[in-house]
């Protein structure tokens, strides 16, 4: 339980109002309320508290709410949630209306009313309600419409005994309504139905740390008494604030308080110190925050920071945080994608990659730890351009090539990190995870699975070579300058052995360039009676076929840490939600090893090698989201949750 998610001690509103009817004003209310909105407002609180108090009963002060009117606007950053304890020792708030309300409950009874108005000037400064031995009438406002200029402001000061009842502690403005209010003019009161309680926040939202440890390669590593080098990874995409005014239509759904960047990054921060990872991917860092807030904070709180803004124009990028106390840094590559002159690279996004050193403890002088490749992107994200997605993950794949290789030829161990905008078992997923993607034919939108283009009249298709030879990548993501060099004077293969290939698919097939020429260019080879009687065969033609088709390869070995599934929910993991859809888009791959023979419904499997995965924090369902207003919310100030797994490294004798 130490590792569940906090809860207490963030400075953030978690209440949520039950009533469709304040809901709507508080939605259709921008600014400074007028006197009627305020009068009806205060109205619609005191029937329903009223609806819970029997008229006959005296007011007993079992829980004890305090209406406090406000005409001033108040920031996110006064609103502080307290603790369970804070609760229990607020102070007692003197009984002032209970009389007031009993009358009031007689009066609703008695008269029908069409519509409730009151005069906000008759008022007095402060009101205070108590609810007699019944359930506590929710002291909660709308989720996403807190902090309305001249509205009313609750602070619950004695709740029940659930710590998940959040409370408002708001100062006070100085200006104050009159204290002497004249009689109560009420006609044809209709008595409100009781509010039901709504689920707290940190009950929709919480996430559990799965232990993976039970696992029996990891058990098997405890049985040899081999040590670990344990440490956490968290990836994150944070949420840009000029992406967020850039893109305000896909944040309808939140209030504008909550998408104030002075409002988000204490909460941003706050998570992250909770969670304390060792190493922090970032994706969608602001430049300027990053530089003013951001590395400043993260210094202070041990790490080294490395970050790389996007190129051309953008305001954002990557950031790859690791505590100089468990790494030392070995080399640091950064990557940009764009590359001028290609079609298929002239996009701004960018990656990090850097080799680790672990520390060990003193008292294990005598031992050794691999070093840790750790890499961080955010690919493009446009749906209908797979192919720039497939080469700038190829980019990424080669320059971990280059890093992680050790002089023996085998790779450190890999810790991939990223928002790569495609679906879980899209092609590009598969490519990451199986190690091999024949693309050619394939519509481009189909490369990340983000969206559906098949009813579309065009669409762009991958073709073979998907990049020009000048990138100097090979097939297998490789720099092709870092490949051994051939030896010459020997062919892989002989001139008969290649010509029974001559009339494949690939061969028949026009160039999209070739000029057209009349009994030249214009007729298509037949097929002879031998290779036509061989066509489908599995073959080592047929194998050579498949190759010539266009596949991409590379040999890093990862699966992702997350299964992309709640089988205890029946429901599909999700790490963002926009346009109030759920989808994951987020992943921390790591190296493994592949089992031999192992491959389910084309699904390489894989088995934890010298790199172990120890624990994981739980992913949410979309409908989860959905009940706390999706992304962001008060509660999680990011359209993506963080992705957080705990890994283990063998640690060998010298």
């Amino acid at each position: 339980m130490a590792d569940a998610f906090f809860t207490c001690r963030k400075n953030v509103l978690l209440a949520k109002s039950t009533s469709t009817q304040i809901e709507g004003v508080f939605a259709a209310t921008r600014g400074r309320l007028v006197p009627e909105e305020q009068e009806a407002l205060l109205q619609q609180w005191l029937e329903e508290g009223a609806g819970n108090l029997p008229a006959s009963e005296s007011v007993p002060a079992v829980g004890k709410v305090s209406v406090t009117l406000t005409s001033d606007w108040l920031e996110g950053s006064e609103l502080l949630m307290t603790s369970l304890s804070d609760l229990n020792s607020a102070p007692e708030v003197t009984q002032h209306a209970g009389q007031q309300l009993v009358e009031l409950h007689a009066l609703a009874s008695s008269e029908p009313q069409d519509s409730a108005v009151t005069e906000l000037a008759k008022l007095p400064a402060e009101e205070t309600v108590a609810v007699a031995d019944s359930a506590p009438w929710p002291a909660v406002v709308a989720q996403m419409d807190h902090q309305i200029a001249g509205c009313v402001a609750i602070d619950v000061e004695v709740q029940n005994e659930d710590p998940a009842v959040l409370a408002w502690s708001i100062a006070r403005d100085a200006e104050t309504v009159p204290t002497e209010p004249p009689a109560w003019r009420i006609q044809d009161t209709v008595p409100l139905c009781p509010v039901a309680t709504e689920v707290p926040y940190h009950e929709i939202l919480w996430r559990d740390w799965e232990d993976l440890s039970v696992q029996p390669c990891v058990l098997e590593q405890v049985s040899k008494n081999t040590p670990l080098f344990e440490f956490r990874v968290m990836s994150y995409n944070i949420l840009a604030q000029d992406l967020v005014e850039q893109g305000l239509d896909l944040y309808l759904h939140c209030h504008p308080d909550i998408l104030n960047w002075n409002y988000r990054l204490p909460n941003l921060l706050q998570e992250i110190q909770h969670w304390d990872p060792d190493v922090l991917c970032l994706q969608e860092v602001q430049e300027n925050h990053y530089w003013e807030q951001l590395e400043p904070t993260f210094k202070e709180m041990g790490f080294a920071c490395f970050y790389k803004r996007r190129t051309g124009t953008k305001t954002d990028g990557c950031a790859v945080c690791y505590k100089h106390s468990r790494f030392q840094l070995i080399s640091l590559s950064p990557i940009e994608y764009f590359r001028p002159g290609l079609d298929i690279l002239n996009r701004d996004n960018v990656g990090l990659v850097l080799l680790l050193q672990p520390l060990l403890p003193e008292h294990l002088d005598l031992k050794a730890v691999s070093p840790l490749c750790v890499a961080n992107t955010h690919l493009l994200f446009n749906p209908r351009r797979g192919d720039i997605k497939l080469a700038q993950i190829a980019l990424l794949l080669a320059e971990i090539d280059k890093i992680a290789k050790s002089t023996e030829g085998s790779y450190y161990p890999v810790i991939l990190c990223g928002d790569l905008n495609s679906v879980p078992d899209s092609p590009l997923y598969k490519f990451i995870r199986n190690g091999e993607l024949s693309y050619h034919g394939m519509p481009a939108w189909k490369v990340s699975g983000q969206e559906d283009f098949s009813q579309q009249s065009y669409s762009r298709k991958l073709l073979v070579p998907l990049w020009p030879s000048s990138l100097g990548v090979t097939d297998n993501c490789q720099y092709v300058a870092l490949c051994q060099p051939k030896k010459l004077g020997r062919r892989k293969y002989s001139r008969n052995f290649l010509l029974q290939f001559r009339f494949c698919d690939v061969a028949c097939e026009r160039p999209p360039q070739l000029v057209l020429l009349e009994g030249v260019t214009d007729a298509k080879p037949g097929l002879p009676g031998r290779v036509r009687s061989i066509q489908g065969c599995s073959s080592s033609w047929a194998l050579f076929c498949h190759h010539c088709v266009g596949v991409i390869q590379h040999g890093l070995n990862l699966t992702s840490v997350y299964s992309h599934f709640l089988p205890q929910r029946g429901r599909p993991e999700v790490t963002t939600m926009p346009m109030g859809l759920g989808a994951t888009v987020d992943y921390i791959f790591y190296s493994a090893e592949p089992v031999r023979d192992g491959n389910r419904g084309g699904r390489r499997l894989y088995r934890d090698g010298a790199l172990k995965l120890l624990g994981r924090l739980s992913l949410l369902s979309e409908d989860a989201l959905l009940l706390a207003n999706g992304l962001p919310n008060p509660f999680c100030s990011s359209d993506h949750l963080c992705l957080l797994a705990s890994f283990g490294l063998e640690i060998s004798s010298l």
